[in-house]
């Protein structure tokens, strides 16, 4: 694929720059300044409160922002560590007498603005460890946990960390893997493998957007996306802020082993996709979306195609031959590419396609 067929969107640091109140937003201003990101002129004022607001595109590799009490302030941008100083700037090694040190009343302020001081009304979302946001971005939380008498998480209090996660779309890089998941014009079952930071829920969303929308190997299909973690769509208020295409329906903040039986039932796909498969429930559940002819899209943590015979959970899906395709990505020297592409019995189908974000 042409680089130029490769649309990445801009990392909207304004996003980002919303999270925060004053006077904690221009310290994260003048960090993604010196992190080389550029102000840009947005073609569309922005919305809030039924006000309009000109705004600037701030365009940087920033992936996450990472405060915990008593700690440093971690910037992570293009997969490398970042300290912030007390005035905003950004070093590569902590310099003790400079460093921004997050305090708890810095916390509580950044978390009261990002629930719109009404922490009451994000209980359930805190309660799963996180908040997703009307800019796409997710806001991880840690704390003191608050059980219910039935054993589930009912709320996190006393927030001593925060882990801001931006997300971002990278359209057109499934482009170059997608002529190895068709067979005559029949999407091939595909399994995503990838240690953590690697690129695969990058991925998976872009096939997923190619597939809905139809793309040169073959139509639109319908895809039923749950989405447990919010992450693939990163819905808010029921809304996708990603692109995951024009015949995707997505469940948000489902249990994957619930949502993939829950599809079936009420919006017949023809593709079901999920990220991360866990556990022995979510492969049951895959293996009943497969009996009903659907194709499926996964991914799953691991460092290797041999590293699957050693995960007990997936034993039941390789030995009925589930998945016809397998990709396996890697990350090296700040590049996230396909290692190897396999097909259902193992067998080597390429290697070494540079397509991750």
């Amino acid at each position: 694929m042409n680089q130029t067929e490769i649309m990445k969107e801009p990392r909207d640091c304004f996003a980002v720059l919303q999270l925060f109140p004053e006077p904690y937003r221009q310290k994260v201003r003048t960090a993604l300044e010196s992190a080389g990101g550029r102000g840009v002129p947005d073609r569309q004022p922005l919305s809030i409160g039924g006000a309009s607001h000109s705004r600037q595109r701030y365009t940087c590799g920033l992936q996450e922002i990472r405060f915990r009490i008593g700690r440093p302030v971690l910037f992570y941008i293009d997969g490398e560590e970042w300290f912030a100083t007390e005035d905003g700037s950004l070093q590569k090694t902590l310099q003790p007498t400079l460093q921004w040190i997050a305090s708890r009343k810095e916390i509580l302020q950044i978390i009261q603005h990002i629930c719109r001081y009404s922490m009451y009304a994000y209980e359930e979302e805190l309660g799963k460890g996180f908040i997703s946001t009307a800019f796409g971005c997710r806001v991880g939380v840690a704390g003191e946990v608050l059980m219910g008498t039935d054993g589930s998480v009912k709320n996190i209090r006393c927030i001593s960390s925060l882990n801001i996660r931006v997300a971002h779309e990278a359209k057109g890089i499934a482009g170059v893997v997608l002529p190895y998941l068709y067979e005559e014009k029949k999407l091939c079952s595909t399994l995503l493998i990838s240690p953590p930071g690697c690129g695969k829920t990058t991925l998976l969303r872009d096939i997923i957007r190619m597939v809905s929308d139809g793309n040169r190997l073959a139509g639109g299909m319908t895809v039923g996306v749950v989405d447990e973690r919010s992450e693939l769509a990163g819905c808010c208020d029921g809304i996708a802020v990603n692109d995951l295409g024009m015949r995707t329906d997505i469940l948000d903040g489902c249990l994957k082993a619930v949502g993939m039986l829950m599809l079936l039932r009420s919006m017949a796909p023809d593709v079901v996709a999920v990220d991360e498969l866990g556990d022995r429930e979510d492969t049951t559940a895959l293996e009943q979306v497969l009996k009903c002819g659907c194709s499926v899209l996964a991914t799953v943590h691991g460092g290797s195609y041999e590293e699957l015979s050693r995960k007990r959970f997936l034993q039941p899906l390789l030995q009925a031959g589930a998945f016809q395709r397998y990709l396996v990505l890697k990350h090296c020297d700040g590049t996230f590419f396909v290692e190897q592409v396999r097909d259902g019995d193992g067998q080597l189908l390429a290697s070494g396609l540079a397509c991750c974000a």
